[in-house]
């Protein structure tokens, strides 16, 4: 979890033929990338549980350990 933060965390994404790319299928995962997103959602629940609801007021949108 501690990787997320330092690391950041960023959705797997598919780039097609054409060149555009978009959010990867959670079911098309690699088993690196399902535990990356593991660990960031580890390190987005320790960050959630230790502050204040003020400050959750603020950061309870961010998908990224790091932004929070």
């Amino acid at each position: 979890a501690w990787k997320a933060i330092i690391k950041g965390w960023t959705y797997p994404v598919v780039t097609e033929e054409d060149g555009t790319t978009s959010q990867k299928s959670e079911a098309d995962w690699s088993e690196v990338e399902d535990t990356e997103a593991l660990g960031n959602s580890k390190a987005l629940n320790a960050i959630f549980i230790g502050v204040d609801k003020n400050m959750f007021k603020l950061i309870n949108t961010c998908t990224e350990a790091k932004q929070a």
